[in-house]
């Protein structure tokens, strides 16, 4: 059960409800990560605007490869079971690429270079080493995507913070927040 409040599309605070409604109408529905983000406008504005701006970014498949990479990571499994599904029916990556992001790669040489420096950069809070940049950087990646990579990452490290829902550890998460996704476990908790 959710530890902060889950308000619905009309009980949300007045400037929330035009960008829930935008959210409505990009995905058919307002999923609880975007709902429990809208107590605060300003941080449902900015997290809409980043998910925007970094849509313009690598592709999409590679986005939710790195979105399933840091829910694992950081033992998320509202994160997972989201970006799963997202994934897979919209993104249209293969089960076998959802399993792999979950291990930090990918069935795609390119893409699972910038999962693997994803994942980095989360787990040691951006101390990469020179080796993790030149892998990601021969694997094809500018300096320009290298910064996407990591504000991909911290779009999804605030995503998983504040909804963080795991087995273990479970009454130490900020929202708990529901999950309205089919439910999938991080192997550990972060």
């Amino acid at each position: 059960m959710s530890r902060i409040s889950i308000p619905t599309p009309e009980s949300a605070p007045e400037a929330s409800k035009p960008l829930l409604e935008a959210v409505h109408k990009k995905l058919g529905a307002v999923p609880n990560l975007f709902r429990v983000a809208a107590l605060s406008p300003a941080a449902l504005e900015g997290l809409l605007s980043l998910n925007g701006a970094l849509a313009k970014t690598l592709d999409v498949k590679t986005r939710e490869r790195i979105a399933i990479a840091v829910a694992e990571a950081n033992g998320c499994d509202y994160g997972l079971s989201a970006h799963t599904y997202l994934g897979l029916n919209l993104a249209k990556i293969t089960p076998e690429d959802a399993a792999m992001a979950r291990r930090g790669s990918s069935t795609d040489a390119k893409a699972a270079a910038a999962v693997r420096f994803a994942v980095e950069v989360a787990k040691s809070r951006g101390g990469v080493s020179d080796a993790d940049l030149g892998a990601v950087r021969k694997a094809g990646f500018t300096d320009a995507q290298i910064v996407e990579i990591v504000a991909l990452v911290a779009e999804n490290v605030f995503t998983n913070f504040l909804n963080k829902v795991a087995r273990t550890n479970f009454l130490n998460k900020v929202a708990r927040t529901d999950i309205d996704f089919p439910i999938l476990h991080t192997a550990e908790a972060a």
